[in-house]
């Protein structure tokens, strides 16, 4: 099966995002079984692109990497919900307070991924790893809701869905945050194949 597995640009204080460098690392492989994207920090224009990829590419599943900064675990959302809400602007400036993604689509889509499987590998290889409810309402969920709308249109019923990775790992004194890029890279290749064995 295709993989098409996406993540994001910097944006504000993310002056290094690891969802890129997890996608830079597969896209480095050459692996037959993925496509990578990298897309822009915009709800329009991160939107326009995965929806173009899902209708160009005809991928089997799709997997969308984005980070959340507070979060220590490799969070596997189970819901996007219609709205774009945040308290920051997009890379392209636009602030958005309530707005739809999509004026007739339904309020919100669960995740298509073998979620509880993904969970089950992370914790065997000892990766902390969480369910998560809620993916945020800023470009993370508009892609998340996006992907599934698009395939949704077309009737097509495969694995789709988002993962929220912690911030690359910092040691400050006896603190540390995040998680190492390696970890993360191991987390997501568990993920893969998950989903690939989900199809067999």
């Amino acid at each position: 099966m295709r993989i098409l597995l996406t993540g994001f640009e910097p944006f504000a204080e993310i002056t290094l995002n690891p969802s890129q460098c997890i996608v830079d690392h597969f896209q480095a492989l050459r692996r037959d079984d993925l496509i990578t994207r990298i897309l822009p920090t915009e709800y329009q224009r991160a939107g326009e692109c995965i929806e173009e990829a899902i209708h160009t590419t005809h991928p089997d599943a799709v997997i969308s990497l984005g980070v959340a900064q507070s979060r220590q675990t490799i969070s596997l959302e189970r819901i996007a919900v219609n709205v774009d809400d945040a308290s920051i602007a997009d890379n392209a400036g636009h602030l958005a307070s309530g707005e739809l993604i999509t004026l007739d689509g339904p309020v919100a889509y669960w995740s298509t991924l073998p979620i509880q499987a993904m969970k089950a590998a992370l914790e065997a290889a000892d990766i902390p790893v969480s369910i998560s409810n809620h993916a945020g309402a800023y470009i993370c969920n508009h892609v998340f809701y996006t992907a599934r709308h698009t395939l949704d249109s077309l009737g097509r019923s495969i694995p789709s869905g988002f993962i929220h990775v912690p911030d690359l790992l910092k040691i400050e004194g006896e603190t540390s945050t995040g998680l190492a890029l390696e970890t993360i890279i191991e987390a997501v290749e568990l993920c893969l194949k998950a989903v690939d064995n989900g199809k067999h």
